[in-house]
């Protein structure tokens, strides 16, 4: 079981670069890859509500769960 990120889908679908959105949410482009590449363990609701306003969508568009490895 694992929690998939869609961050890049949004990204692409609003066509926004990963410095842009970083710099609107307020985080390091660093961190912002982190994130879009899965490997973070955990994010602010902070974070995600300021990802939903910038990517103008729901969690459920950025989070995705998966019961296969």
């Amino acid at each position: 079981m694992k929690i998939i990120v869609n961050v890049d889908v949004m990204m692409a679908k609003r066509k926004i670069s990963s410095n842009e959105l970083a710099e609107r949410i307020g985080v390091t482009p660093a961190n912002l890859s982190i994130l879009k590449t899965g490997k973070a363990k955990a994010i602010r609701f902070s974070t995600l509500m300021a990802l939903c306003h910038e990517l103008n969508c729901q969690p459920g568009d950025i989070l995705e769960f998966s019961e296969e490895d």
